[in-house]
């Protein structure tokens, strides 16, 4: 699939975006083998200095909000100290597209750039999550100043959320 920005690409962004993405994708087995979900989130600053990094744990600690993006701004602000992390030029780099949940909480966190790797449409077909619903994310993301790439490193993501499905783990669903 080709890659997606809401700006025209940046060859520089994209190649760093690639190696984090796919760093984090391999990384991605350790985590689950330890209780996590399929999903890891890492913040970076402009300098390429890790702030955070952070795997989704709902089912391990039975909290519907700590999504790999969720659980890495808490960490982010914590370790900063703010709440709002829009003074540090922040870059948020995640193995999947971002749910509606995930969205708000970029958005209100003061995060100036996404990249991630495997899109949402994709993610429900192979692990039946539902991503909610997204109108338009991108073009509001960069209304508001926030860079977006997607779509990197997606084989490689899209492996490890077969293989989370195949190996039995459990895919969190509300009932309806």
């Amino acid at each position: 699939m080709t890659v997606v920005a809401n700006e025209k690409i940046d060859d520089k962004k994209l190649q760093k975006a690639s190696e984090i993405i796919l760093e984090l994708q391999n990384e991605m087995p350790k985590y689950i083998s330890n209780g996590s979900g399929p999903f890891l989130a890492a913040i970076y600053d402009n300098q390429g200095n890790l702030i955070a990094k952070e795997a989704n744990s709902v089912v391990s600690q039975n909290c519907s909000h700590n999504h790999a993006e969720m659980n890495a701004i808490k960490a982010a602000e914590k370790k900063l100290n703010t709440y709002d992390l829009s003074a540090f030029n922040l870059s948020l780099y995640v193995t999947s597209e971002p749910c509606i949940m995930c969205l708000g909480g970029i958005m209100w966190s003061g995060i100036k750039a996404v990249y991630f790797g495997v899109p949402s449409k994709r993610v429900e077909e192979i692990t039946g999550f539902d991503e909610g619903f997204k109108p338009n994310w991108f073009e509001e993301f960069k209304k508001r100043g926030i860079t977006v790439y997607g779509n990197i490193a997606q084989d490689a993501g899209e492996k490890v959320l077969k293989d989370y499905v195949s190996g039995g783990y459990k895919v969190y669903k509300p009932e309806r």
